[in-house]
């Protein structure tokens, strides 16, 4: 029998963002989370066993930039907070609108299907039982940082040491005396480096294509703050009469960053092949402090491994006792049916419109399912307050062929832009799209309400108190 509620899978800072925005128009809703706790991956040694955070871990965004705009972090935390700090802004956040007991702890979603006008949501309990039921929306905010996805191709030969990859590291000390190799140059590949470094005999650091190295500071200012200013004013990508994009934000901060921090390759990282801007920044606070202390050691990519030893393209060999692949995740929903499968497992491409909507599966949407740079959660929010929106029938989507032509010119774009049909499958630029999802929310439908979500044709909503003081 059909409910008249909305399915949430996930009590991640996606999930509680989706459930607060229902919540605040009174739609009723169910919520599932496989764990017995709310927090997703900043709950460190998260019980659902899908997060990777490890003990050292900082956000990567200030404090000023990553909260919520309905819920403001306490002025005595850092710049940037600890994980611990931030799981304890989240439980703040979700006791301070009573979202507690709204959410079904240790339930893990086992399936999603259409069946007719509605959605079937299977679910096991935490004492085995199995039970479904069916809901009038969906919204998938259970995250993309939980399936390891493995080096492709592997390095060649085989290694007898220890092999892991970042989703299982957790500190620093069970590496202490060894050498260790990191594998990959994102944020979480110079977060390890660092963070072995200060008990590994040495730490070694490779990896396969050269990345922009952004510190967390410009000056006293935090960077991220910095950035948001800079796109808030200049284009991060404008195309031109030749078809090229032109990112004329990028190249200023570029320049920025190069007079204070040098280039990469002048710290012996890999020179990366493409424009600042033109893949995602990783941010590190320290890594070419710790290279420069002698304690993390650039190397070119693997050529072989051979037992303990490490060959290295330069012709240089190294004993290794570990390795930690900084790879990256697949996005995997294994809960949606074959029929309902949205994912490229090839790529990681996931056609949604404006990263939220599937043209093709009505009622079907995805909160969180970005990588941002900039901060996750106001974007989880604004996400959240429009599919509120369109699930009250105050405004509406495009038609299904102008949602589909928009995500294909978009993904036309992303490629210019980034190179390949999978590389930043899912990147968006903080402000501008914040903006677009604004924008969005301002389709009015005048006169209707609760309409089934997904079948919408064009409107705009008066904003909530909360949303609006966001957009100020």
């Amino acid at each position: 029998m059909l409910n008249d509620k909305i399915a949430v899978i996930g009590a991640g800072c996606s999930g509680i963002a989706a459930c607060q925005a229902l919540q605040e128009r009174s739609i009723p809703f169910d919520c599932f989370e496989k764990g017995s706790d709310v927090g997703g991956l900043w709950r460190y040694e998260n019980d659902n066993a899908l997060a990777s955070a490890y003990s050292s871990l900082y956000i990567n965004t200030s404090r000023a930039t990553a909260r919520y705009a309905s819920h403001p972090m306490p002025d005595d935390y850092p710049d940037f907070p600890h994980h611990t700090q931030m799981l304890s802004y989240l439980e703040d956040y979700v006791e301070r609108f009573g979202l507690r007991d709204r959410i079904r702890f240790r339930t893990e979603v086992t399936g999603v299907r259409r069946i007719d006008d509605a959605w079937e949501v299977r679910w096991r309990e935490a004492e085995g039982a199995e039970r479904s039921g069916r809901y009038t929306a969906v919204l998938i905010a259970s995250g993309h940082h939980w399936d390891p996805r493995p080096l492709d191709p592997p390095l060649p030969g085989a290694f007898t040491g220890r092999e892991i990859h970042s989703h299982s590291y957790r500190t620093a000390e069970s590496f202490a005396d060894e050498s260790v190799l990191v594998v990959g140059i994102g944020d979480s590949a110079m977060d390890i480096a660092c963070d072995t470094s200060r008990v590994s005999k040495m730490t070694f650091l490779t990896a396969r294509r050269g990345a922009w190295i952004v510190p967390k500071y410009l000056g006293s200012v935090p960077l991220d703050q910095v950035a948001v200013k800079l796109q808030s004013r200049l284009p991060i990508a404008r195309e031109v009469s030749s078809g090229a994009l032109v990112n004329i934000g990028g190249a200023l901060f570029a320049r920025q960053i190069d007079r204070i921090y040098g280039q990469p390759e002048d710290h012996g990282l890999p020179k990366p092949d493409h424009k600042f801007g033109a893949g995602v920044l990783t941010g590190s606070a320290e890594i070419f402090t710790r290279i420069g202390l002698g304690r993390v050691t650039p190397k070119p990519w693997p050529s072989r491994l051979d037992g303990e030893r490490v060959r290295f393209q330069d012709g240089s060999i190294a004993h290794v006792d570990a390795i930690v692949y900084c790879t990256g995740y697949r996005i995997t929903l294994p809960f949606l049916s074959e029929h309902e499968q949205v994912v490229d497992a090839k790529d990681n491409s996931v056609p949604l419109y404006k990263r939220v909507v599937h043209p093709d599966r009505p009622g079907l949407y995805f909160i969180g399912l970005i990588d941002v740079a900039g901060p996750l959660n106001p974007l989880a929010e604004m996400q959240a307050q429009w599919v509120a929106d369109l699930i009250e029938g105050h405004v509406e989507l495009p038609s299904r062929s102008q949602m589909q032509q928009a995500i294909a010119r978009e993904d036309r774009r992303r490629r210019k832009r980034f190179g390949g049909p999978g590389r930043n499958a899912i990147h968006v630029d903080y402000i501008p799209y914040l903006n677009a999802l604004r924008r969005e929310r301002k389709r009015r439908r005048y006169g209707r309400r609760r309409s089934l979500p997904g079948t919408e044709r064009s409107g705009e909503v008066r904003l909530s108190t909360q949303a609006s003081r966001s957009q100020q």
